[in-house]
């Protein structure tokens, strides 16, 4: 049998038993000025019921501001094909700090950002993707929206965006 140092026991059993000083505090995993889940369910909410109000079937994805996927809803009905494209919306939007509509704006041809959306992975450039601002500034994830028309994909997040800045 292998012999094991007395290092590498008390190693050991810091990780198993947590057996850490007193005054050792538990590193804080959530960032400042990240979005919570709280938040994500009340966007998600405001989205929803624009949505319903408008009789479309979207995706809604929100992203931290990480761009990480935080919160994610399909309704009935809803293309399995959008998807994908509200999650990239959303990620979009939050990775250059700007709605997707403003961004595809600035990447048409002959644009100064002509050609982006093959970058990252994939962007998506239509409507749909807002940047999500909390009511100190600070923009702290992003929505994005798909399953009807970009404009009514757009009025959807921006419903859901609303709330946050209240």
């Amino acid at each position: 049998m292998r012999k094991l140092s007395l290092l590498t026991v008390l190693m050991l059993s810091i990780v198993m038993f947590g057996v850490l000083p007193a005054s050792a505090k538990s590193p804080v995993k959530t960032l400042p000025g990240d979005i919570t889940l709280a938040q994500s369910q009340k966007i998600l909410a405001a989205a929803l019921k624009k949505a319903e109000a408008i009789k479309v079937p979207v995706n809604i994805a929100i992203v931290d501001a990480g761009g990480n996927l935080k919160a994610f809803y399909r309704q009935e009905d809803a293309f399995i094909g959008s998807i994908d494209i509200s999650i990239k919306k959303a990620k979009t939007a939050r990775y250059f700090n700007m709605t997707t509509r403003a961004l595809g704006a600035a990447s048409q041809v002959g644009q100064p950002l002509y050609g982006i959306e093959v970058s990252n992975d994939g962007l998506v450039i239509f409507a749909g993707g807002v940047p999500l601002v909390d009511a100190n500034n600070v923009i702290i994830g992003a929505i994005g929206v798909s399953g009807g028309s970009v404009d009514e994909d757009e009025s959807i997040a921006l419903a859901g965006a609303a709330v946050i800045t209240k």
